[in-house]
């Protein structure tokens, strides 16, 4: 999908990104991502063909790369705990660096709106949990990760961290003495990765 973007395009969704989670989708117009992306209306309408089909390209241009990072990832001679380290590093990565999409996506879920949406990214939460998948049950197979897991919450729990700590970022900011936004993103590539790296691990590994 992203290889098959040109630069007028990838433009166009960069900028409806940061107009959908700003404005939200509603409140976001394709005369306002002209306006914005210096592009006429009808060059838009001829990449795209409408503003729900401009939504579908651009959560699929944001979304696919993980689930060719988890593919790599599965076919890595890795242990499965340094496996579970790196997915969980990929994860919050990705999430940290297109907070918009994500930001759009929980919108569009909620709403419940568009369809076609809800069926690609469904269809994107499956694939992405068969990876997860693999993994831990390479590591039961091993004798190292538990049998009794209920592998579909293994990925809510990554994300729910990351997204409760970014819901809260005014309070982790003060408490944690975060004084700058390059302060904040160390903290989550490092100590808050870290932190989930272990909580898995923890739910995972059996106890000694």
């Amino acid at each position: 999908m992203e290889n098959n973007l040109n630069d007028k395009q990838i433009q166009i969704l960069e900028v409806a990104e940061k107009l959908f989670a700003e404005k939200g989708f509603d409140g976001t117009s394709i005369r306002d991502i002209s306006k914005i992306a210096n592009i006429n209306v009808a060059m838009i309408s001829y990449y795209f063909g409408s503003k729900d089909l401009l939504l579908e390209s651009l959560i699929k241009h944001k979304t696919i790369g993980l689930k060719e990072q988890l593919l790599v990832l599965i076919a890595e001679n890795l242990e499965p705990v340094a496996k579970i380290n790196k997915l969980i590093e990929l994860y919050i990565n990705r999430i940290n660096c297109n907070r918009g999409i994500y930001r759009i996506m929980h919108f569009e879920l909620t709403s419940k709106k568009n369809e076609s949406i809800l069926k690609y990214f469904t269809e994107l939460k499956k694939a992405n949990l068969k990876s997860v998948e693999l993994i831990i049950k390479e590591g039961q197979a091993k004798g190292i990760f538990r049998k009794d897991i209920i592998i579909p919450l293994i990925t809510p729990t990554i994300i729910g961290t990351f997204f409760h700590f970014q819901m809260n970022k005014d309070f982790y900011e003060e408490i944690l003495d975060l004084k700058t936004d390059t302060q904040y993103d160390n903290f989550i590539k490092t100590d808050l990765t870290k932190h989930i790296q272990q909580t898995i691990k923890a739910l995972l590994v059996y106890e000694n």
